[in-house]
């Protein structure tokens, strides 16, 4: 069914919500007190989603030389946590309506803060298994948030989404900067720079601890959504956020190791991953602003899906010279994709609970679909023994999402409507 564009205030009161077949909390008032500490533990919170992914690709060379690993194993080492994004994010409701949010995202932070501690520590084992902990950890806690923003900042929505994304970025670019010279510090040692981060997550913890203790009503009325599996717009959404995520962390996970053997320091190439991602906060908050101007996303997301392209073949080709304007034009492009593809979750939605339910759909297989971009990166690089042939990597998955990106911009619902259940 076609349809108009939603424009800003629709899309701010359809911000997909973890717990959206819980009725109550689609239509209870904003929680307005200790307003400000809640604020500043969401922020705080956000800022530690991607720092565990950003913080190990500087580092990844010096971590495979000291543990022996091949790039296969360094591959799927990038992979794992992505792959577990898309795994554990279908737990998140069931653990918030068990539960509550409050405290499974206090509970989850400490498992993060665990993760940390177990892969900076203890071995090669203790990388991996703690690599899986931290991707499992940020997988749930990422679904978790955009609810509790739904909630208690309803008339906020649309800005606290932007401060949301504002600190997701800013997170994985410190940590992309700053964990090399972390690193230097400390006397070289790469098990120190990946364990600093456990700190950012303590206090995370200590700052959320408040919110366990607040009261947030019972939960009676449920929701049922039926046949997204059988709806092809669903698939194309699903496979567009899963394609552009697959690029997204494959410039986590490789992009520092390819400028590093094309002549660039660890910290130059740290910095330079940090740069490409602080220039994501413009065109994440530009980007589906202008999308919603236009008839429906399809230029939008063919625009921003050939700077990430362009931006990517800049680093693994162009001259060195000119790797900082390349590194620019790819934060430019993934800054709006990303902002995309949670943006068309909720314009081909018809309501929240639908679009809870797609999101669920989007992230649950968009992000395990996304963890073979990694993998596929680390196999080729074993097989060649270079970078080159990783652009034909770029080229399939930029043109798959292309494709899946201009069937999800069309502006069209999802054919699905969401039921009331009786208790």
């Amino acid at each position: 069914m076609n349809l108009k564009a939603k424009r800003p205030s629709e899309l701010e009161e359809l911000l997909i919500d973890a717990e959206a077949d819980d009725d109550m909390v689609q239509h209870s008032p904003p929680v307005v007190s200790r307003a400000w500490l809640l604020l500043l533990g969401l922020v705080l919170v956000a800022l530690n989603l991607r720092p565990a992914l950003s913080s190990l690709s500087p580092l990844l060379r010096d971590v495979s030389a000291s543990l022996g690993l091949s790039a296969a194993k360094a591959g799927l080492l990038t992979t794992l946590p992505v792959l577990c994004l898309g795994l554990f994010a279908p737990l998140a409701p069931i653990l918030a309506r068990r539960f509550g949010a409050e405290r499974v995202v206090l509970g989850i932070l400490l498992t993060l803060a665990a993760g940390i501690i177990l892969r900076s520590a203890f071995g090669e084992f203790g990388l991996f298994a703690g690599s899986i902990m931290a991707g499992a950890s940020i997988g749930i806690i990422g679904v978790l948030l955009p609810g509790i923003v739904k909630r208690d900042f309803a008339r906020q929505a649309g800005t606290m989404t932007g401060v949301y994304t504002m600190a997701l970025c800013l997170g994985a670019a410190l940590a992309a900067g700053a964990t090399v010279p972390i690193s230097h510090y400390f006397g070289d040692s790469w098990n120190i720079g990946l364990g600093f981060w456990i700190l950012p997550a303590l206090v995370a913890a200590l700052f959320w601890l408040p919110q366990v203790r607040q009261p947030h009503g019972a939960h009676p009325v449920a929701y049922r959504v039926k046949g997204l599996l059988r709806d092809p717009l669903a698939w194309q959404v699903t496979l567009y956020m899963g394609l552009q995520s697959s690029l997204a962390y494959i410039v986590f996970g490789w992009v520092p190791s390819i400028l590093i053997d094309r002549g660039l320091s660890a910290t130059e190439a740290g910095l330079m991953l940090s740069g490409s991602i602080i220039v994501q906060l413009f065109s994440a908050l530009a980007a589906p602003w202008l999308a919603t101007r236009g008839k429906d996303q399809r230029l939008a997301i063919v625009v921003v899906m050939l700077l990430t392209l362009a931006g990517l073949f800049g680093c693994l080709f162009a001259p060195l010279e000119g790797l900082w304007g390349w590194a620019i034009l790819l934060g430019l492009g993934q800054g709006g994709t990303f902002s995309l593809a949670l943006t068309l979750i909720v314009l081909r939605s018809r309501d929240s609970h639908v679009a809870a339910n797609l999101s669920s759909m989007a992230q649950g297989v968009g992000y395990t679909l996304a963890s073979m971009g990694p993998l596929a990166v680390g196999v080729l690089h074993d097989w060649t023994g270079g970078w080159g042939a990783t652009g034909w990597v770029f080229a399939v998955i930029g043109a798959g999402a292309i494709i899946t990106g201009c069937g999800a911009g069309r502006a069209r619902y999802v054919n699905v409507r969401s039921e009331k259940v009786s208790p």
